[in-house]
């Protein structure tokens, strides 16, 4: 099973990406899964409204092979970045199709909860992908050191919605 990570944080190296990772991981244990591919975006922040762009085009079209994708986002202005929308712009609108899609996004307050589900998640099943589980809003930077334990809790309550997606893990 290939799993693909982007990530739409416009700081490298991000907190969110280690929630995304932890995440693909996760994944990647109980469904016998290897990440093959990793999108940190703000790798490709100066070329992202070029096009066409034989590397980004190429890049999109790996991500859209991809069994399971994780996408991930700080909350910016209660949605998700224009780094990660950029991105997502350079599909069609099922460009994601068979692609079972887990959103994950981080954000430094509770108030910002509902980011996930009313932005990334429709995003996300407008470019054909299934998303059948809650996402993942990892809520505040104090709850890194809880990161294991976050992912832990999320995945026990949405095992079952994976599975059929997915497959028995």
């Amino acid at each position: 099973m290939r799993v693909a990570v982007v990530v739409g944080n416009p700081s490298p190296r991000s907190r969110t990406r280690a929630v995304a990772h932890a995440v693909a991981a996760w994944i990647c244990r109980r469904y016998e899964g290897e990440i093959a591919q990793d999108v940190d975006l703000i790798d490709y922040a100066r070329q992202i409204f070029d096009a066409p762009n034989d590397e980004l085009d190429a890049l999109t079209a790996d991500v859209a092979r991809s069994d399971v994708l994780v996408v991930a986002s700080p909350t910016y202005k209660g949605t998700y970045t224009g780094l990660l929308k950029a991105f997502f712009d350079r599909y069609s609108n099922d460009g994601l199709a068979g692609v079972v899609a887990v959103p994950v996004m981080t954000a430094g307050s509770p108030l910002h909860g509902l980011a996930i589900d009313f932005g990334l998640r429709p995003l996300l099943v407008e470019l054909g992908a299934s998303v059948p589980t809650r996402g993942l809003c990892f809520l505040v930077p104090s709850q890194m050191s809880e990161l294991d334990d976050v992912v832990e809790t999320w995945a026990a309550a949405n095992l079952n919605a994976l599975r059929p997606a997915i497959g028995p893990g």
